[in-house]
């Protein structure tokens, strides 16, 4: 007997948008401004018998490159559902959860991003699905509440 890989398409999948769009404009923004501003490192350093040397312009640059990654890590947030569950991925880490695990999927007003309630009563929190997205954040929380009240109905459990 073989193993078979079964590739299955997620009926939801949702990522933010508004904070994708600003980080990749301010990510390439900050090597430009970083490598800028190790280009006009040369000289003295004031008043002291220090100089910059070529090593301080790549680390300036470095550091451009970095800060660019930091703001990308902002670019990941994802959520993902089919009719088995849940997965979703936050800034660090993230979560795959059936659909028995999940009481619902919160999204209440004043919050800034979504959230799965377990039967635990613990909320999980939903990075992709942000309220500075307005619309297509609802339609991604209804989209997940739709497919969760589906696999309760054909479960049989109570809502």
């Amino acid at each position: 007997m073989t193993d078979s890989v079964v590739v299955r398409e997620p009926a939801v999948r949702v990522r933010p948008h508004r904070i994708r769009v600003l980080c990749w404009i301010a990510a390439p923004v900050l090597v430009l401004l970083f490598t800028l501003l190790s280009i006009g490192l040369h000289g003295s350093t004031g008043s002291g018998q220090a100089t910059f040397q070529r090593g301080d312009q790549f680390a300036m640059a470095g550091l451009g490159v970095l800060g660019a990654a930091v703001v990308l890590i902002f670019t990941r947030p994802r959520v993902e559902a089919d009719s088995r569950g849940i997965r979703v991925r936050n800034l660090v880490g993230g979560y795959e959860l059936p659909w028995d695990a999940v009481r619902g999927i919160r999204f209440n007003r004043g919050s800034a991003w979504a959230s799965v309630e377990l039967d635990d009563d613990e909320l999980l929190p939903i990075l992709a699905l942000q309220v500075v997205d307005r619309e297509r954040a609802v339609n991604g929380v209804r989209a997940l509440r739709a497919l969760h009240a589906a696999h309760q109905r054909s479960s049989g459990g109570s809502a």
